[in-house]
């Protein structure tokens, strides 16, 4: 298991009405990780999670590509110390 990390993740694209977070939360879930996701009054989705750096790497990877419906045209991720979020990932 890789060293514990946070990431957030900003998305831009046809991300909002599309079961984005659904499809966020689902794949954050199955990683193991903690945190939220949520819209954002610009259109885009915001993504809070924590847990092994590499479990992060891949839902950072998948956000690049999106669930089917959507058309990810940028993700901004941006990495900081762990804050000790705990619990199943939800939509925020």
């Amino acid at each position: 298991m890789s060293e514990r990390a946070r990431m957030t993740a900003e998305v831009h694209g046809r991300v909002q009405g599309v079961g984005f977070r659904w499809w966020v939360r689902r794949e954050a879930r199955a990683l193991g990780l903690s945190g939220w996701v949520r819209n954002e009054p610009d259109g885009s989705v915001r993504a809070e999670a924590e847990g092994p750096r590499d479990a992060l790497d891949v839902l950072a990877d998948r956000l690049r590509t999106g669930p089917p419906g959507s058309r990810v045209d940028r993700v901004a991720v941006r990495w900081t110390r762990p804050a000790g979020i705990t619990g199943p990932f939800d939509i925020g």
